[in-house]
């Protein structure tokens, strides 16, 4: 595939995840590529966060982190407002914490900076 690329923590490389996984996009509150599937150097934790102000008011979710650095790398939504309900279960990482190295130019782009083709599951 054209776009195949490989998503690894900004702050030290660890491989989180694919674009063969990359399920959506949400670009319009929070700048999230969303995957179905992540690696097993993503940890989260049991406890739930509320959200308090922002695109997550009132949303409950669990923060995704590097397990080799610990960065903050994205989140998991269990309860959402319903512009983020489909969003709900999924990993969601947060564009500007990752970078993307794209395998056919063997590139390496930040994901902020990145426009995959268009997935989406709110359909």
């Amino acid at each position: 595939p054209q776009d195949c690329a490989v998503f690894h923590c900004r702050g030290c490389w660890a491989v989180l995840g694919d674009s063969l996984h990359l399920c959506a996009q949400e670009e319009r509150w929070l700048g999230l590529l969303v995957c179905f599937k992540v690696t097993n150097d993503v940890a989260w934790e049991d406890s739930l966060l509320i959200g308090l102000e922002g695109p997550l008011l009132g949303c409950a979710y669990t923060s995704l982190s590097c397990q080799s650095c610990g960065s903050i790398v994205g989140l998991i939504l269990y309860s959402a407002s319903s512009a983020l309900a489909y969003l709900r279960g999924l990993f969601c990482f947060f564009k500007d914490s990752i970078n993307c190295y794209f395998l056919k130019n063997q590139m390496i782009i930040e994901a902020s900076k990145v426009n995959f083709p268009v997935v989406t599951l709110k359909q």
